[in-house]
C-alpha cells in the first residue's frame, strides 16, 4: 500500500506532465549519475533523502551546485528519526545529527520555496529554523476528492486502522481504545507492530489499496487517529474527515491545524482540489522570477542579563552572526565590563546594560540572550527561546549561534570563528596563568592542589613565571607554599587586568569558569578542570585545550544545582590529582607547542612493575602487559622507561610510539622560546 507522500508525489508528477514540464525522477542510488542529472535540470523538486546513503554530500551538493530547486517536506528530515519526539517526549534528549540539522537549515533557507503538509508542520520547522523558512507554501494533502465515497448509511460497530499498528502511528492508543469498548469491532488493515496485549476485539487483515480504503471510510462511523508524533500531515485523517466521519483525535495530527477543520469540508475539499495546481504554479514563479533580496536586520540591540562571565564569552561568536545581516549590532553588558568587551569587539557597539533601555526605542530590533540553557531567562523583556537545547548536541557556542540564524535567511553558520582577542606573547619573559576560583564556589578544584601542580611545573620549567588571577572571593593560593615562591606573580585588579594578563600568557589552567573562558576568548592553550558541571556544553574553546572531569568512572548522578549543594565529597574534584592535570598539560604543550625545542617526559601517573618474564605498564584507565622476548628486550625496555627516549634501537623506539599513541609519553616544549 503506498503511503501518504507517495501517493502525493505520483500525482504532483502526473500533473506536471500534463501541464507540459519534463519531469523524471531519481530514486538516489548512485551519486554521480543523480550530480549529472541535477546539472542538467532547471529546477530540481527535493523530496525526502533520509534513506539516502549519500544525503549529506548530496544536499551539500544541490546546495551550491547553482541548479535552482524547492523543497517539499513530508516528515522532520532533519531529525535523525524525522519525528521530532524530543518536542513531545522529554526522554529525547540530544537526538538530532549535528551536522545534519544544520545542514536542513542551510537547504531551507537557499530553496526558492519550501512546502509544508499544514500549518502545524510549518510552525514546528519554524520553531527550528526561523526565517531560513520564510520562502513557503502550505499544501493540504492531495487528497483524491473525486474518488470519496461517503455513504449516507455509516457503520457504527467497526472503527478501522490503515497501516501497520505502531507506536509512532498511535497503535497503543488505538488498542487502549479497543479495550475500554469492547462492543465494538477493531479492524486493522496491517501488521502488529506494538508489544502490548492484543484484546480479542481487534483483528488483523491484509493491506489494502488507497481505491478500498476510500470505500471503507465512506462507510465508517467513527475513525480513531490518536498519533504518537506530531504527524506533518496525515492524509488518512483527512480522508476519514472528508469522508464524514466522527473523527477521536488529539493535537498531533498537522491536517486539523488547518483553519476549514471540523466545520468546513466544502472549503476543504475546494483547497484540496487546487493544491497540485498551486504547486505547479510556485514552481513556475520559482524558475521565472529571481529571489529577493532580504531586508538587513538594521540596527539591533543585543541583551545577555542573566549568565556568568563565562556565558557572556559563549555568545560573542553569535552577535557576529548577527552583524552579517543587520546594519548595525550594539551589545549591552554590565557597567564594569563596558571597557572591557568595546576594546576587543571590533565593529559591535558596547554599551550600559544600565543606560541603555531607555533608548531601546531607537532600534530595529531587540534581542535578550538571557542564558542558555533557559534559566528564568523567558521572563525577561524580548527573550528568546533556544529550541535546540536538548534536541542538538553542541557546545553552547552553537546554541548561541543557532539563535541568531533565526533572525534572517542569510545569515551563516559556516566559518564563524571564536572571538579571538589581539594576543601578543613576549617569548621573551614567558609565563602561565592560573585561576584557582569560580563563581560558584563549588565548583572550586582544592586549592592545595593548585600549588603542588604550581610546584611541579616550576621543576619542570624553571624559567616559566605563575600569574595567579586572584579575585576577591577566590580561594588564597600561597598559603599552601612551605615558602612564598619568588616566581609566583597576584593579578588582583579588574578585568581589563585580567585580558592584560591572558594576552601575553602561554598557557592556562583553571576551573570551569569565567575566567577559563576569558583566556579562551584569546586563544590560550587551556587546561580546564571540570568537576560537577560537565564540559559537553561548557567545554574550554581555545583551539588547543584539554579537559580533565572527574566524574567519570566515579560518581553516576547527574547533577543539578540541589544535588551539587548536597553534595559531600564533591569526588568529582577530589579525585582529580595534581599529577593527573600535569598530564593533562603535557598532552596540550605537545599539541600547542609543535615547532619548540623538544623533550620527553612520561605522564606523571605511569607506573611499570617489572617481573623477569614481563613489564606490567599502568596508569589510570589504562593497562598494558609487555613480554620479554630475550634479556635485551629487558634492557630496551628498562633503558626507556628510565628516560632514554632517543634512541636508533628499533625496539625502544617502536615502543616510544606506542606510548606516545597512548599518551602515556609526550614530547614537550624543553623551554619556551620564539619558534
Amino acid at each position: 500500500m503506498l503511503r501518504g507522500a507517495e501517493l502525493t508525489i505520483n500525482q504532483l508528477m502526473a500533473l506536471g506532465i500534463k501541464r507540459g514540464f519534463r519531469v523524471s525522477h531519481d530514486l538516489l542510488r548512485h551519486f554521480a549519475s543523480v550530480k549529472e542529472k541535477i546539472t542538467g535540470a532547471d529546477l530540481v523538486v527535493v523530496n525526502s533523502t533520509s534513506r539516502c546513503r549519500f544525503e549529506l554530500e548530496l544536499l551539500q551538493h544541490i546546495i551550491s551546485s547553482g541548479t535552482l530547486y524547492v523543497k517539499i517536506e513530508f516528515d522532520y528530515n532533519f531529525c535523525v528519526r524525522r519525528n521530532i519526539l524530543c518536542t513531545v517526549d522529554r526522554q529525547y534528549r540530544l537526538c538530532c545529527n549535528t551536522d545534519k540539522f544544520h545542514l536542513y537549515r542551510e537547504l531551507f533557507a537557499h530553496s526558492r520555496m519550501n512546502f509544508f503538509q499544514s500549518p502545524k508542520h510549518y510552525e514546528s520547522h519554524r520553531e527550528f529554523y526561523g526565517e531560513a523558512v520564510k520562502h513557503h507554501m502550505i499544501m493540504p494533502p492531495t487528497v483524491d476528492v473525486d474518488a470519496l465515497q461517503p455513504s449516507a448509511k455509516k457503520d457504527e460497530y467497526t472503527v478501522p486502522f490503515f497501516g501497520d499498528l505502531s507506536f509512532l502511528k498511535g497503535g497503543e492508543a488505538f488498542v487502549d481504545f479497543a479495550a475500554e469498548n469492547p462492543d465494538r469491532r477493531f479492524v486493522v488493515y496491517g501488521a502488529n507492530q506494538i508489544q502490548k496485549p492484543i484484546p480479542g476485539n481487534v483483528i488483523f487483515k491484509e493491506p489494502i489499496p488507497n481505491d478500498e480504503v476510500l470505500k471503507i471510510l465512506g462507510k465508517t462511523k467513527t475513525f480513531f487517529c490518536q498519533p504518537y508524533w506530531p504527524e506533518p500531515s496525515g492524509r488518512l485523517a483527512a480522508e476519514a474527515f472528508l469522508s464524514g466521519c466522527d473523527i477521536i483525535g488529539n493535537d498531533r495530527i498537522g491536517t486539523f491545524s488547518f483553519d476549514f477543520y471540523p466545520n468546513d469540508i466544502a472549503r476543504a475539499k475546494k483547497e484540496i482540489r487546487e493544491t497540485p495546481d498551486n504547486f505547479w504554479d510556485a514552481v513556475a514563479v520559482a524558475l521565472a522570477v529571481v529571489k529577493p533580496v532580504e531586508k538587513t536586520l538594521g540596527n539591533v540591540l543585543v541583551y545577555k542579563s542573566y549568565g556568568g562571565l563565562g556565558d557572556i564569552f559563549f555568545c560573542l561568536p553569535s552577535l557576529y552572526v548577527l552583524k552579517e545581516t543587520a546594519q548595525h549590532v550594539s551589545f549591552a553588558v554590565a557597567p564594569r565590563l563596558v571597557s572591557f568587551f568595546g576594546q576587543h569587539l571590533p565593529g559591535i557597539t558596547v554599551v550600559d546594560e544600565t543606560e541603555i533601555p531607555v533608548r531601546e526605542s531607537e532600534f530595529d530590533l531587540v534581542i535578550e540572550l538571557g542564558n542558555y540553557p533557559a534559566f528564568r531567562g523567558y521572563d525577561l523583556p524580548h527573550a528568546i527561546r533556544y529550541a535546540t537545547h536538548k534536541k542538538v548536541k553542541q557546545h553552547a557556542i552553537g546554541h548561541y549561534i543557532d539563535a541568531m540564524l533565526k533572525f534572517h535567511p542569510d545569515a551563516h553558520r559556516t566559518g564563524v570563528k571564536f572571538p579571538y582577542f589581539r594576543r601578543s606573547t613576549d617569548f621573551k619573559n614567558p609565563y602561565y596563568t592560573i585561576h584557582p576560583g569560580a563563581g560558584f564556589q563549588l565548583k572550586v578544584w582544592p586549592a592545595e592542589r593548585y600549588a603542588a601542580l604550581v610546584e611541579q611545573i616550576h621543576k619542570l620549567y624553571p624559567q616559566l613565571r605563575c600569574k595567579v588571577i586572584q579575585g576577591p572571593d577566590d580561594p588564597e593560593l600561597l598559603s599552601h607554599f612551605a615558602e612564598k615562591p619568588d616566581y609566583v606573580e597576584l593579578v588582583t585588579g579588574g578585568i581589563g587586568d585580567v585580558g592584560k594578563a591572558m594576552a601575553g600568557a602561554m598557557f592556562h589552567i583553571g576551573n570551569d569558569a569565567g575566567i577559563t573562558h576569558v583566556a579562551g576568548a584569546f586563544n590560550v592553550p587551556i587546561v580546564g578542570i571540570y568537576g560537577p558541571t560537565g564540559p559537553g556544553s561548557w567545554g574550554c574553546f581555545s583551539t588547543h585545550n584539554e579537559v580533565v572531569w572527574g566524574k567519570a568512572g566515579n560518581c553516576d548522578l547527574r547533577c543539578n544545582y540541589d544535588v551539587i549543594l548536597n553534595c559531600k565529597d564533591r569526588v568529582c574534584l577530589t579525585s582529580t590529582t595534581p599529577e593527573k592535570v600535569l598530564g593533562a598539560l603535557y598532552k596540550l604543550l605537545q599539541k600547542a607547542f609543535p615547532d619548540m625545542p623538544k623533550q620527553f617526559v612520561f605522564h606523571p601517573e605511569l607506573n611499570a612493575d617489572f617481573s623477569d618474564e614481563d613489564c606490567l605498564i599502568t596508569a589510570p584507565g589504562k593497562e598494558f602487559l609487555v613480554k620479554f622476548t630475550s634479556a635485551e628486550t629487558k634492557a630496551n625496555i628498562e633503558k626507556l622507561l628510565s628516560g632514554h627516549v632517543d634512541s636508533d634501537n628499533e625496539e625502544i623506539t617502536q615502543l616510544s610510539h606506542f606510548l606516545q599513541e597512548q599518551d602515556l609519553l609526550f614530547a614537550i616544549p624543553s623551554e619556551f622560546v620564539q619558534p
